[in-house]
């Protein structure tokens, strides 16, 4: 299996000014999944196996659509090592090892 990194965000289109509800119900969802995740201010870091992940995106964009939004948008990145193992906190800890030099 495939482990990866993402970063995430969903856009409710047509579902008026505010989207934190939505937002906040997608996030209820990846919270839900037991993944390890980093909430920010322009998206969601989430880590898992490929299938867990993907599958993870999708039942976020489904539950939007029930919200009522007519159209989501999506914006995905994802990161994938085949070489080492790899999870979101050695890489920001690689960062900040660095920065204390």
């Amino acid at each position: 299996m495939a482990h990866v990194i993402i970063e995430v965000s969903f856009v409710p289109l047509g579902a008026g000014v505010s989207l934190s509800p939505f937002v906040a119900e997608a996030l209820k969802l990846i919270r839900e999944s037991g993944l390890p995740f980093e909430f920010h201010s322009m998206g969601t870091n989430v880590e898992g196996e490929w299938e867990e992940v993907m599958a993870l995106v999708r039942r976020c964009q489904d539950r939007l659509f029930e919200m009522g939004a007519p159209r989501v948008s999506t914006s995905l990145k994802i990161s994938e090592r085949r070489d080492k193992p790899y999870h979101m906190a050695q890489k920001v800890a690689s960062v900040e090892k660095l920065l204390e030099s």
